[in-house]
């Protein structure tokens, strides 16, 4: 089965662009639906965490303090990434942190990304929230850890991630949802789902 790297990033805010860095990365690769590897690292990047970000994620200035540089921490990940296509939750956010840290280690970063949360737009519109503690909720998914510690959130939308396969499998009847089917369907309208995965699958 292909691989795929889900991706979950603690910060210190919203944007690289103003400043922000990042404080913690894991990242969860799956062969199918199979967890098979995890990398995750706290990281310095010599920013301080406000308190209240601190509350938020439980990270704390002198657990960054006392953790490896985010230069090599990233470099770290970006060899266990490897080429694999990357998957995040809102991966809006994770994605500009990964390209922000790896251009300040001056690393390549050209991964593809699929988000769940566009995916479960796509896929769940019904539920009332999109958030991913919301979602593993609806689906019964099982907790995985804190919330907002980078493992837990990364291993949470594996779970998340898996689940929409197998819906999407079910739903049109097909035989797997690789990464590049799932970057369609997170680019297309609701109503034309069924015309997305059919002309998917005749171009195989």
């Amino acid at each position: 089965m292909p691989r795929t790297a889900v991706i979950d990033f603690e910060t210190t805010g919203l944007s690289p662009l103003m400043g922000d860095r990042a404080t913690e990365v894991a990242i969860v690769l799956m062969e199918g639906d199979k967890v098979v590897d995890r990398f995750q690292s706290l990281m310095n990047a010599g920013v301080r965490i406000s308190a209240f970000i601190e509350s938020f994620t439980g990270i704390s200035n002198a657990m960054v303090a006392a953790a490896p540089p985010a230069a090599q921490v990233m470099a770290e990940a970006a060899r266990f990434v490897g080429d694999t296509p990357m998957v995040a939750h809102n991966a809006s956010f994770d994605r500009r942190f990964w390209v922000s840290e790896l251009e300040r280690a001056e690393v390549a970063a050209a991964q593809p990304f699929v988000c769940t949360l566009l995916l479960s737009r796509r896929l769940t519109p019904e539920a009332k929230t999109h958030k991913l503690g919301a979602l593993a909720a609806l689906h019964g998914l099982a907790p995985t850890g804190r919330a907002h510690r980078a493992l837990a959130d990364a291993e949470m939308a594996a779970a998340l991630l898996g689940h929409l396969r197998r819906q999407l499998c079910t739903r049109f009847g097909v035989p797997h949802a690789h990464h590049a089917l799932l970057a369609k369907v997170q680019a297309a309208q609701r109503h034309a789902l069924p015309t997305v995965v059919q002309r998917y699958f005749a171009h195989r």
